[in-house]
């Protein structure tokens, strides 16, 4: 009996260490989100954190302010979305589908 919880002890240290190098290599992964047909880039990585906004000049109106600001909101919006599912489809990977609540 002894040896089977050894065993699986050593298991569920191995399946840490695979946890924290899948966590690492999600994290550096980049996703890009978008609106106004592309006017308003947002570029974010797996840890859900917004790296780059490139806005078109052809967007900058100082008579309509509140349209720049809907077009960042939707392109941040965007992004952080495509970024949480590519985090969850990469943790699915690894756990096989299960859905472990606070692995990521």
């Amino acid at each position: 009996m002894k040896g089977g919880i050894g065993q699986l002890m050593k298991q569920a240290q191995q399946m840490q260490a695979d946890m924290q190098k899948a966590q690492e290599e999600i994290a550096s992964l980049e996703v890009s989100g978008e609106s106004g047909g592309g006017m308003v880039k947002v570029v974010a990585n797996g840890r859900q954190q917004v790296l780059t906004i490139v806005i078109e000049k052809d967007v900058v109106d100082p008579n309509d302010v509140e349209m720049l600001q809907d077009l960042v909101l939707a392109a941040v919006n965007d992004a952080l979305g495509k970024s949480q599912e590519m985090v969850a489809s990469e943790m699915g990977k690894l756990t096989g589908g299960m859905n472990i609540p606070g692995l990521f």
